[in-house]
């Protein structure tokens, strides 16, 4: 992906430094089981192992081999539309204990966008990392580590925390295992290193960053909550990414259903029903959410949702559902993933729009 140059990513991370200084604060995500720690000599400090860019078929196993063979967990920043394209690889993060969060649905310069494109790429990308983890981040890094306090607010009505860092692995700019490896070894207590998921000289860095680590008895941690800071992983998360998320589209295709209808009616009826909510909104535009839930007493074999504006507001971004827009009237019907609910089962849609966020009536029918 394109990089910054050498000299703008310097000032980036001299600015993260301070940034998180200040910030104060970056919050940690529910993981799976955590790997089992390879030295369990106490450690006197801990450090965040951060991972930009994945899920990336290429190197995505081969670094989370890497990290579960050295015993520590870390945090990855993936972005959006390389998680829709690879949902098991983002479920492999979760499920060997690692952290995920936020890092735009593009990987664009994010200053330079609009607030209603700000909310699109990060809406985007939380709606893919939950369909696919049953995890919703909490964490976001934005590329580049350019940031602004226009990105900060939109962060913010994602319930958001900005994570950026204190030591720049350079692996981005072509460095080598071992001048990784001694970028690492300027990590002290608390500090936050950026490394990248798509370099073999990154992974082959892991198990040297490791010992060094040991060396100086620091540990591999996770960013507090209240701090921003390599902290100690808490044991309170949960261990297990959920199974069946109630809310969440499955991440494959329904069972087909019969090709030819049955010779009696069946007992059951279905119907659905929608609601609708504004997630939040900004000066020439919105972000709202509409939950579609099965009120009948049989399985619902897809749904449209239709609904009227009067206002001239256009939808610019959707997702999970497929929308047609004439004037005022929209249509959006199921994605192929989420057609299927079980009697008194939910899913939901997102959308960006432009223009005021007036709530419209909403109805339901199933074909």
């Amino acid at each position: 992906m394109p990089q910054p140059s050498r000299s703008s990513r310097r000032l980036v991370t001299a600015l993260a430094a301070t940034a998180m200084a200040a910030a104060g604060g970056a919050v940690a995500l529910t993981v799976a089981a955590p790997p089992q720690a390879a030295n369990a000599a106490a450690c006197n400090g801990y450090v965040a192992l951060t991972f930009d860019d994945g899920p990336n078929p290429s190197t995505t196993n081969a670094l989370l081999n890497a990290l579960r063979s050295a015993g520590v967990r870390a945090t990855f920043f993936n972005i959006g539309q390389r998680v829709q394209q690879n949902p098991t690889l983002a479920r492999a993060q979760l499920t060997a204990g690692m952290w995920i969060g936020n890092h735009s649905w593009t990987h664009p310069h994010m200053t330079q966008l609009s607030t209603a494109q700000m909310a699109s790429e990060i809406s985007q990308t939380q709606q893919a990392i939950q369909q696919a983890t049953g995890v919703t981040p909490r964490l976001f890094r934005p590329p580049y580590g350019e940031t602004n306090a226009t990105l900060r607010s939109v962060q913010a009505q994602f319930g958001l925390t900005e994570v950026l860092w204190t030591v720049d692995s350079q692996d981005w700019n072509g460095a080598s295992t071992a001048q990784i490896v001694q970028a690492a070894s300027t990590l002290q207590d608390g500090g936050v290193i950026l490394m990248h998921d798509g370099y073999q000289t990154t992974i082959n860095a892991i198990p040297q960053i490791v010992a060094n680590l040991a060396s100086r008895n620091l540990c591999a941690g996770m960013i507090s909550p209240v701090t921003g800071r390599a902290v100690a992983p808490d044991d309170n998360t949960p261990t297990t990414p959920p199974t069946t998320p109630p809310t969440t589209p499955p991440t494959t295709p329904p069972t087909t259903p019969p090709t030819t209808p049955p010779t009696t009616p069946p007992t059951g009826s279905a119907g659905c029903t929608a609601s609708y909510r504004t997630v939040n909104s900004w000066p020439g535009g919105f972000q709202a959410e509409v939950t579609i839930t099965n009120t009948g007493t049989s399985t619902l074999n897809g749904w449209t949702a239709r609904w009227s504006w009067p206002g001239g507001q256009t939808i610019s971004s959707l997702w999970n559902g497929e929308v047609s827009q004439s004037g005022g009237s929209v249509t959006v019907r199921n994605a192929p993933y989420n057609g299927t609910l079980p009697p008194g089962q939910s899913t939901s849609f997102g959308f960006v729009a432009n223009g005021d966020g007036a709530t419209p009536s909403v109805t339901c029918t199933s074909p």
